[in-house]
């Protein structure tokens, strides 16, 4: 069985009724819901626990992390992004939802701006399956259509994906890379873009299954991290006169 932490700011909950009405038990707690209902060891952790709620044992304990963020993205201590960090590259998977584009985590990941274009504007969104063979498209049609939604639009900077999943085209025009996978030391890192706390996009099934199938695709392989540094030869070396 998988582990999985679901890490929500919980911010907007606390603050805007809509949220709450949206979503009772949290962004984190939606998330973890479905999760947890299709089989997955999901549990939550949020940024005013101790720690953020990614403790040394927590964290060790995760296979997949997932991270949804918004308000207070410069709240998260750096210390534990380091921490994130390194689990990703010891292996751990990482799925960065909606604004997490602009977390510490995510820009640390990537080393680029992560900045874009956006509107809210109750826009219909048609997220397009770019890569109908991937793993996180498995049930999904040739698209996902949200009624309403916040644009994101190009350009986004981020590095060029090593997989592009899904391309989201909005009402007013613009589109936008809203599925993208990358590789970072032995972790998976998938960036999905739906996901604006006042819409009920978590409650869509085929958000839901992306996420789940993106759960599986980033879970840890098992091998060890490669060791680094100075080596000893494998075989002799001759003496060069």
């Amino acid at each position: 069985m998988l582990n999985v932490t679901v890490w929500n700011e919980n911010r907007h909950e606390q603050r805007n009724p809509v949220v709450r009405e949206v979503y009772p038990q949290g962004i984190h707690g939606a998330i973890a819901g479905f999760l947890q209902e299709a089989g997955f060891n999901a549990k939550t952790a949020t940024l005013d626990e101790p720690d953020h709620g990614l403790t040394d044992a927590v964290l060790e304990e995760t296979d997949v992390l997932i991270w949804w963020g918004h308000l207070a993205h410069d709240e998260v201590d750096d210390v534990v992004v380091k921490k994130v960090q390194q689990r990703v590259l010891d292996g751990m998977g990482l799925i960065v939802l909606h604004s997490g584009h602009f977390s510490k985590i995510f820009k640390t990941l990537m080393g680029t701006s992560c900045d874009l274009k956006w509107r809210e504007a109750d826009e219909k969104e048609r997220l397009w399956v770019a890569d109908p063979s991937h793993p996180i498209t498995e049930g999904i049609s040739e698209y996902i259509e949200l009624e309403r939604e916040e644009m994101y639009g190009e350009h986004f900077d981020i590095p060029a994906p090593d997989e592009l999943v899904f391309m989201s085209w909005f009402e007013g025009g613009e589109v936008f890379r809203s599925g993208c996978t990358y590789k970072r030391g032995n972790g998976k890192v998938f960036y999905f873009r739906p996901g604006h706390e006042t819409y009920p996009t978590y409650h869509n099934k085929d958000i839901q299954r992306v996420i789940m199938n993106g759960v599986k695709w980033a879970q840890p392989v098992d091998r060890k991290r490669p060791v680094y540094g100075n080596a000893t030869p494998l075989e002799r070396i001759a003496v060069k006169n």
